[in-house]
């Protein structure tokens, strides 16, 4: 009868769980988002001299008053502009999937934070400055779609693989959710190995409140063999940042090995090759997930508490 009544709890406490996420996402859904694409790329590459000053006026933020009209007249005639924006409009002729996908995240922003309102949206080129993919701020957010043409794209040919593989539509509001992520994150100090794996934990649990759409890999910005990768040897992932005490370690060389984009992780071993990079952010992720299922706190709340008080309550214990 004990047994039997533990079950009944457990499967109640279940229902009345998703019974709960299920009332949360239909609130959600009804959250309206008032906001529109504007493609200045578009603008920009069908444009004629004539055009300037409107273009001018409507996209001010472009044009520096240093830079004489002259200059941009050129720009609007060179073939290799003329190459970029050809491209874009071909990858991109509409932007009706990742506005479904930012609509969704600008929603999930609107439930969790009061304040939100959605920004403006807008496209452009950048000329592969794939550091700078995307940009956002109280008002604004800049998509380059030039960095978004598909991993294999020729224009990435001298760029690294691992960064290339990340250049494709689908990481586009993966990215931008990123950088909300930043605007909100908060902790006093990023010293240890532990401290940087909680800072970019966070940032990737944001994306699983947030952007609960895309997929884990699609998030981090893994392939699925990756993701499978980590998965599958995440006990022996812990296990060597536990054995050799690297947890608590201020080793500037650390985050290199494991936070920084890479290739590929560096535990100094055999499997070094076969491992996805950032492999410290993938721990972080699974500690922060965690912490939030044991402790039940609120997105913006985890994201302003100290990485110390997530790993103590955290009691993360590995796949295995």
């Amino acid at each position: 009868m004990q047994i039997k009544f533990y079950v009944l709890l457990v499967v109640g406490l279940l229902f009345l769980s998703c019974s709960e996420e299920s009332k949360v996402a239909k609130e959600i859904a009804n959250i309206e988002t008032d906001f529109t694409v504007e493609r200045f790329d578009k603008a920009f590459f069908e444009a004629k001299p004539e055009n300037l000053p409107k273009l001018k006026e409507a996209y001010p933020f472009f044009f520096s008053k240093h830079i004489p009209d002259s200059i941009v007249i050129h720009r609007m005639k060179d073939t290799l502009q003329h190459e970029l924006l050809t491209e874009v409009q071909n990858t991109f002729p509409d932007f009706k999937t990742s506005k479904q996908e930012l609509e969704g995240l600008f929603q999930h922003l609107k439930y969790y934070d009061k304040t939100f309102t959605a920004p403006r949206v807008i496209t452009l080129t950048n000329d592969v400055a794939y550091r700078d993919k995307t940009i956002v701020n109280d008002s604004l957010v800049l998509i380059a779609l030039d960095n978004y043409l598909g991993a294999d794209h020729q224009f990435y040919q001298n760029i690294p693989m691992f960064i290339a593989a990340n250049m494709r539509k689908s990481q586009i509001v993966s990215d931008v959710t990123d950088n909300y992520a930043k605007k909100y994150v908060f902790q006093t100090d990023r010293k240890t190995l532990l401290d940087e794996m909680i800072y970019f934990g966070k940032l990737l649990y944001f994306k699983d409140v947030m952007i609960p759409f895309k997929t884990d890999a699609e998030k981090i910005g893994y392939s699925e063999a990756q993701i499978k990768w980590a998965e599958a040897n995440e006990s022996q992932i812990w296990s060597y940042f536990i054995e050799k005490e690297l947890l608590y370690d201020t080793d500037p060389k650390l985050p290199n090995r494991f936070i920084a984009d890479a290739p590929f992780s560096k535990f100094y071993l055999e499997l070094d090759n076969e491992s996805p990079g950032r492999l410290g952010q993938y721990i972080g992720w699974q500690i922060v997930k965690a912490y939030a299922e044991t402790t039940g706190e609120d997105i913006m709340t985890i994201m302003q508490t100290e990485p110390q008080i997530i790993f103590n309550k955290a009691k993360f214990k590995p796949k295995k």
